[in-house]
């Protein structure tokens, strides 16, 4: 069991390149859209970093006591209050089911307020330890900004629990400014939702009810009000209109995720793309769409590997995916030829991803059994998903170690970012090895669930102790299997795909080539400079050992 570190930032891997790391996508799903009745709720936290699985202990203090809040040096920038109990969290979740996950919407860069105490990461993980429901994480998250002020740009918050799930959008007061200004929606049962680095919420419901919190709606309307974003003539207040304004190539970075997220789970909806495309008047795309079915797990593990296949915008097709249709695309995102202005396709699978989470939450089970976080490691496409559930007392070790700085293969990460890069060399033959692994790997998890979580649910009847020591032990064995089965296979991928060949079975080399397609594209280029005389007989072709 690690040691009790009731200060420690779960999100402490962001800290090498906290400005990088705004690049992330979330799904929600309501109970009433998943297949089991599950609240599911998506996160891929993007940036490039070198993530550290982490665990905080629940805790009792006495009255008065209070709780540190470090900047990434140590440094301490002050203190909150402790309630008299903080809860056990794993990662994003916590021993009530409650999980959070967020995306950086950015927003007006003058709304960031450089007094306000409360990152967005530390705001999380106080709610986390505070919360025993997603409504109670809304609430405290506003009585926290209110009292301590919020440091950070916009953000979203996707937050679920065993019942419901809400969404949550905040943004600073600017300098001088006090508290946050903040609007959450919870979803309606039976639908989803979907972020992705872009302001959601639109006009926000009068008449919510317990549906809709939010912090003073005349503060917030007479804030932008004052600020020039909105003129009550215009119309009725637009929370995304008024603090999230949208460039067409921010469009096409985040509406685009959302679309393909909406379009693959309710295509018979046939959104058109004209807003995310940035076509001048088009409509935004609903906070909530119903999926055409419901949604199983693994149909959720197969959403976060998108790169828009199918689509015009199909990242795997076309010459800027290469020969063998590498969906990759350095960054930086925006770029210039001969003066006018171009930007990459930016997809919800994306090198640039630290670690992702499909995290379930349960009503028909025991917290302890019911809070599950399915955990990979860099871009989705390629990671393979393992469950960690939110009462265990350890964590595997290959998880918790690691830097940026040295490739190690007892850091799990490193292992799944060296399948990464080098399956991108021959995309299209290597993914189907690691999809292979994927499916082998995840469809055994997935398999198993129903039996593990029964012996689970007994033990938590009868010996609590022994039912968190059992989900331990199979969360962190399984684990490190995942992390040595992916060192397996990048072995193999190196082996088997090396300098150009492809081994077969019997392990010799053979020369694959290139896409018919490609060459002709080189040849559009270059037609001359390849061509051979006509009359050249093909039996006189050089071999190169």
């Amino acid at each position: 069991m690690r040691p009790h570190r009731p200060l420690l930032l779960i999100l402490l891997p962001l800290l090498p390149v906290a400005p990088a790391a705004l690049a992330c996508t979330n799904l929600i799903v309501s109970p009433g859209a998943s297949a089991d009745g599950s609240t599911i709720v998506t996160y891929t936290c993007d940036g490039e970093f070198h993530p550290i699985l982490r665990l905080i202990e629940a805790g009792e203090h006495e009255p008065g006591a209070l709780q540190d809040i470090t900047d990434w040096g140590g440094k301490v920038m002050g203190q909150v209050p402790y309630p008299q109990r903080t809860w056990h969290v794993v990662n994003l979740m916590n021993e009530h089911q409650v999980t959070i996950a967020e995306t950086t919407t950015g927003g007006r860069d003058e709304l960031t307020d450089p007094d306000g105490l409360l990152h967005y990461w530390t705001l999380m993980r106080l709610a986390l330890q505070r919360a025993t429901t997603a409504r109670e994480a809304v609430e405290v998250m506003g009585r926290l900004v209110a009292d301590h002020g919020y440091r950070s740009t916009g953000e979203s918050f996707a937050i679920g629990d065993p019942d419901e799930a809400w969404i949550m959008e905040m943004v600073g007061p600017g300098p001088g400014g006090q508290g946050a200004h903040w609007v959450a929606i919870r979803v309606p049962d039976g639908m989803i939702s979907a972020y992705a680095n872009g302001g959601r919420i639109g006009t926000i419901p009068a008449d919510g009810g317990r549906d809709c919190l939010h912090s003073d709606l005349e503060a917030m309307q007479e804030f932008a009000r004052t600020g020039g974003w909105w003129d009550p003539a215009d119309g009725p207040f637009n929370w995304r209109e008024a603090f999230h304004p949208a460039t067409v190539q921010q469009l096409r970075y985040t509406a685009t995720r959302v679309w393909s997220l909406f379009r693959r789970a309710a295509p018979s909806l046939d959104l058109p793309p004209d807003f995310h495309r940035g076509e001048p008047g088009a409509d935004p795309y609903p906070l909530f769409v119903k999926p055409d079915a419901k949604l199983a797990v693994a149909d959720v593990f197969a959403l976060m590997r998108d790169h828009y296949e199918g689509t015009p915008w199909d990242m795997t097709r076309g010459v800027d995916a290469g020969p063998h249709g590498n969906p990759v695309r350095y960054r930086p995102m925006g770029w210039e030829v001969d003066g006018e202005a171009y930007t990459w396709e930016r997809p919800i699978s994306t090198q640039q991803t630290g670690f992702s989470m499909v995290c379930q939450s349960r009503e028909w089970l025991p917290d302890a059994v019911g809070g599950l976080t399915w955990y990979g490691l860099d871009d989705t496409d390629v990671t393979c998903y393992m469950p960690l559930y939110c009462s265990i007392t350890a964590l595997p070790a290959s998880y918790t170690t690691g830097s940026l700085g040295a490739f190690g293969w007892d850091s799990a990460w490193w292992v799944f970012n060296l399948v990464g890069n080098y399956a991108m060399l021959r995309y299209d033959a290597m993914i189907q090895d690691v999809r292979t692994a994927q499916a082998d790997i995840e469809g055994t998890f997935l398999d198993l669930q129903p039996a593990v979580e029964a012996t689970a649910a007994q033990l938590a009847a009868s010996d609590p102790a022994l039912m968190r020591r059992y989900l331990t032990d199979y969360s962190v064995q399984h684990a490190e299997l995942v992390a040595r089965r992916w060192r397996q296979l990048a072995e193999h991928l190196v082996t088997t795909y090396n300098d150009g060949y492809v081994k077969d079975e019997q392990g010799r080399p053979r020369e694959e080539g290139y896409p018919e397609a490609w060459l002709r594209a080189v040849l559009e280029q270059r037609p001359d400079q390849f061509r051979l005389p006509a009359d050249t007989p093909r039996a006189q072709e050089p071999r190169d050992y």
